[in-house]
C-alpha cells in the first residue's frame, strides 16, 4: 500500500530500510553482501515495502523467526543464513517451534509439514487425519486409503474426442496431455474425471472448465487441429482470447476482470480498475499510483525526485533526463541528446532517428541516415553496400534485411490480407480502404506492431470474414478501452465507418452506469431525470449539432459524480433529498467528505427548480473567464498586455508569458525555482526541458 501525505522511510526508501535493520541484528556480515540479500528477496516495489513496513513493526523477527509475518521475510531469513548470518534466526514452525528449511503457511503463520497440513476425517476409513489428496466427489483421503483409478488417462480422453469427431490421432491427443497437465497423479485424475463428467468443455463450454489445465489442453488440441474441438472464447465479450480468470462460476478474459473491479479513485475520480490501495484502503487508479510522490526517486542527473525511466550504475534517471550525451545532430543541427550512427559515425538526435523523409539521390520515403534536414539522403545511398541492403526477394527493393524472407513493407501486406480477407480470399469492398491505407502507410513497422496486438487482430479478423457486423454497434460490445477507440477511429478515418459523436457516446454510456449503480430506486430516479433531461439536454442546445469536446464531457460527468456523492451522503445519513435542511447541506459541505462541491451545488438548485427539494439555499459562483476558446489574436492582445502593463505584478506577467508563449502548464511554472533560471554572456536562459531556452529582452 502507499500512504498519503508526507511519505514515511518505508515507504520511499525500502530497501535501505530493510537493509539497516538487518544490519543492526547481524554484525559479521557486510553492509553490501545484506544489500545484496535483500534486493533479490525484496527488490520489487510493492514487496519491499511490506517488507519494511513488517519489519518496521516488529524487528524482534530478525532474532527469534517466530510469524506472524508476510512469507518474503521467512525467506529473507533463510537467504541471510545461507549467506553466513550468525546472528539471524532461522525460521521456527508457529505450533511445535521446529526450524523450516522451507516455508509452508496458514494465513501470516508458518508451519512444518506436520503441523501446516489440513486435518479432517477420511471419507473412507472414518479416521481424523491429515488429508492428502480429495476423491471424485470433493471428499477428503487419507494417504492410507488412496482413491486409485487405474484407467490410462490418455485412452480415457482420446475416447471421449473420437466420441465428439471419430479419426483423432492419440499421438496428438497423448502430447496435449502431457504438455498441459503437470505430471502429478491425482491433478490428472481430477481432470479426466471432469472432462468425462462434462465432454462439452471440449466443444463450446471451455469457461465452464474447474481446472486451469483443461484450457491449455483445449489450445493445444485445436492448434493441433483435431477436428471438433471449439477454440475457447470468453462467455462476456465473446472474445476468442484467453480465458482463465475465474469470474461468478465461469472463466473470463483479462478485460472482463477488469471491468468487473472498476471502481472510482478517491484522488483522480476516474472509473478504473484500483492499481492499488491506500492506507485507509481506498482504490487508486494506475496514474494516480505513478504520480504519487511515493513512487518518485531522485534522479542522478537534474537531482528532481521524479518517475523513473531508466536505470543506471549510478542511479535512476527520469524521462527527461535520457542517458544520452548532449551534442550537435549532423543532419537537423540543434543541440539534443544524441546516438551516433553505425553508417557514418556522426551523432543523430531521437527525431531525426525516427523521422523519415523523401531521399534526395533515389527519391523514396525511408529514413534518414545522412545529409542535411532540407537534403535527406537514405541509408542506401549513404552506404550502399550489397552485403547490407539486400533487394526484398517479393517487391525488389533494396531493404536492411536481418533475416530471409519478405521486406516489412510485404509482411505487413501479407498480415493484412490474413486479418481482412474472407473466405473467398479476397479483401471485402467494404474494407478494402482500410487494407490500403495500412499497407500504404509511411511507417510499416509501426503498423505492424498495432496490428501484432490481440485485441486489433481478433477484431480485425471478425470484421473481414463476417463474424462480427461491421457498425459501431458492434463495436460497442467490446470492453472499454484505448485500444478498441482506436480502432473505431481508424476505422472512421478511412471510411468504412460513419462519423459519429464519440464524446456523447462515451458520456451516455457512463451515465447510464452511474445512474444504474446507484442503490436506491428513488436515487436513480432522481439521477436519471438530472442527467437525460438537463445536463444531456442542455450539452446539445449548446453543441448545436456539432462534436462536443473533451472538457464538456468532463465537466458533464462531474455534475453527475457531484450528485452521486450528495445522494449518497444523504442515504448513509438516512435522509432523503426531500427531507434535507440547510444544516444537513451545510454539514455536507463541511464535512471532509465532500467533493465537486461547486457541482453539487449546480445540482441542488435544479432540485429546487423542480420541487424536488426545499428550504435549501446553495448560492452560485459567477465565472469570469473566457467563454470559449481564446483565438490568436485574442492571445496576442493579452500578451502585449502582460509585457508592458507594469500595473500587474511581475510574477503574474511572467507566469502569463511562460504559458501563452512557451505552453507551460500553470502545474509545471509552479515548479520552477531560481535553478531553472542561468545568466551569461548577457543572456538569460531558462530550462523548461532538456535543452535551456534563450529569452527575449521583455521576458528576460
Amino acid at each position: 500500500m502507499i500512504t498519503t501525505g508526507q511519505p514515511d522511510r518505508a515507504v520511499v526508501d525500502p530497501i535501505g530500510l530493510i537493509a539497516d535493520l538487518v544490519a543492526d541484528a547481524e554484525k559479521e556480515l557486510g553492509a553490501e553482501a545484506i544489500r545484496a540479500v535483500v534486493t533479490a528477496v525484496a527488490g520489487g516495489r510493492a514487496k519491499s515495502r511490506q517488507v519494511a513496513k513488517a519489519l518496521a513493526m516488529r524487528p524482534a523477527v530478525l532474532a527469534d523467526g517466530r510469524s506472524p509475518a508476510p512469507r518474503a521475510i521467512g525467506v529473507l531469513l533463510i537467504e541471510l543464513r545461507k549467506a553466513g548470518a550468525s546472528a539471524i534466526a532461522v525460521p521456527v514452525c508457529a505450533e511445535c517451534g521446529k526450524q523450516l528449511g522451507t516455508l509452508q503457511r496458514k494465513g501470516q503463520d508458518w508451519y512444518c509439514s506436520s503441523c501446516g497440513q489440513e486435518t479432517a476425517e477420511c471419507a473412507a476409513c472414518g479416521n481424523d487425519r491429515c488429508v492428502s489428496f480429495r476423491d471424485r466427489k470433493g471428499l477428503p483421503r487419507c494417504s492410507m486409503c488412496p482413491d486409485i483409478d487405474d484407467r490410462d488417462p490418455v485412452t480415457v480422453v482420446h475416447e471421449l474426442i473420437n466420441a465428439i469427431a471419430p479419426g483423432a490421432d492419440r499421438d496428438v491427443v497423448a502430447e496435449a496431455l502431457h504438455r498441459s497437465v503437470p505430471r502429478r497423479p491425482h491433478y490428472r485424475q481430477r481432470v479426466f474425471w471432469a472432462l468425462e463428467e462434462n465432454p462439452r468443455l471440449l466443444t463450446g463450454e471451455g469457461h465452464l472448465a474447474p481446472h486451469r489445465a483443461i484450457l491449455r489442453f483445449i489450445d493445444l488440441l485445436h492448434e493441433a487441429g483435431v477436428a471438433g474441438i471449439v477454440r475457447l472464447s470468453c462467455p462476456r465479450c465473446l472474445r476468442v482470447v484467453r480465458i482463465d480468470k475465474p469470474l461468478d462460476g465461469q472463466r473470463v478474459c483479462r478485460n472482463c476482470i477488469a471491468k468487473s473491479r472498476i471502481e472510482e479513485c478517491v484522488r483522480s475520480g476516474a472509473r478504473r480498475e484500483p492499481a492499488t490501495r491506500d492506507a485507509q484502503g481506498r482504490p487508486l487508479c494506475p496514474n494516480c499510483l505513478i504520480r504519487d510522490p511515493a513512487n518518485r526517486e531522485t534522479c542522478t542527473v537534474c537531482g528532481e525526485a521524479r518517475m523513473v525511466n531508466s536505470r543506471t550504475a549510478d542511479g535512476p534517471i527520469c524521462p527527461n533526463r535520457r542517458p544520452l550525451p548532449i551534442l550537435l545532430c549532423s543532419i537537423c543541427g540543434r543541440t539534443a541528446p544524441c546516438m551516433l550512427s553505425k553508417f557514418t559515425g556522426l551523432p543523430r538526435c531521437g527525431g531525426c532517428d525516427r523521422r523519415q523523409a523523401h531521399c534526395t539521390v533515389c527519391g523514396r520515403l525511408r529514413g534518414i541516415h545522412s545529409g542535411t534536414a532540407n537534403a535527406p539522403v537514405c541509408g542506401p545511398c549513404t552506404t550502399p553496400d550489397a552485403e547490407l541492403w539486400r533487394p526484398c526477394p517479393t517487391c525488389g527493393q533494396a531493404e536492411r534485411l536481418h533475416a530471409p524472407g519478405p521486406c516489412p513493407r510485404c509482411n505487413l501486406k501479407q498480415r493484412l490480407h490474413e486479418l481482412l480477407a474472407d473466405d473467398t480470399g479476397s479483401i471485402p469492398p467494404k474494407l478494402q480502404s482500410l487494407h490500403d491505407a495500412l499497407a500504404d502507410t509511411e511507417r510499416a513497422g509501426t503498423a505492424m506492431r498495432w496490428l501484432s496486438k490481440s485485441i486489433v487482430s481478433t477484431v480485425l479478423s471478425d470484421l473481414g470474414p463476417g463474424r462480427r457486423p461491421l457498425t459501431h454497434e458492434a463495436l460497442d460490445e467490446l470492453p472499454e478501452g484505448k485500444v478498441v477507440e482506436h480502432i473505431r477511429s481508424v476505422l472512421v478515418a478511412t471510411g468504412v465507418l460513419p462519423q459519429r459523436d464519440e464524446q456523447m457516446v462515451r458520456l451516455e454510456r457512463h451515465v447510464k452506469d452511474l445512474v444504474a449503480s446507484h442503490a436506491t430506486a428513488e436515487g436513480r430516479r432522481i439521477l436519471h431525470r438530472y442527467a437525460t433531461w438537463h445536463l444531456l439536454r442542455r450539452l446539445r442546445r449548446r453543441s448545436r449539432g456539432k462534436e462536443i469536446t473533451y472538457y464538456q464531457l468532463t465537466g458533464t460527468r462531474q455534475h453527475l459524480r457531484a450528485a452521486v456523492h450528495l445522494l449518497d451522503w444523504l442515504e448513509e445519513q438516512n435522509l432523503a433529498l426531500v427531507t434535507c435542511r440547510q444544516a444537513d447541506l451545510e454539514r455536507w459541505m463541511t464535512s471532509d467528505d465532500a467533493r465537486h462541491r461547486r457541482e453539487a451545488g449546480h445540482f441542488v438548485r435544479w432540485a429546487l427548480s423542480q420541487k424536488i427539494a426545499r428550504d435549501l439555499s446553495f448560492p452560485a459562483v459567477r465565472w469570469n473567464g473566457p467563454s470559449q476558446t481564446m483565438d490568436d489574436e485574442a492571445r496576442w492582445d493579452t500578451a502585449r498586455r502582460l509585457l508592458h502593463d507594469d500595473a500587474l505584478k511581475p510574477e503574474d506577467r511572467l507566469a502569463g508569458l511562460l504559458l501563452l508563449l512557451y505552453a507551460q502548464w500553470p502545474a509545471a511554472i509552479s515548479r520552477l525555482t531560481v535553478d531553472h533560471i542561468a545568466e551569461a554572456d548577457g543572456a538569460v536562459r531558462i530550462h523548461l526541458g532538456a535543452v535551456p531556452v534563450e529569452l527575449p529582452a521583455p521576458v528576460a
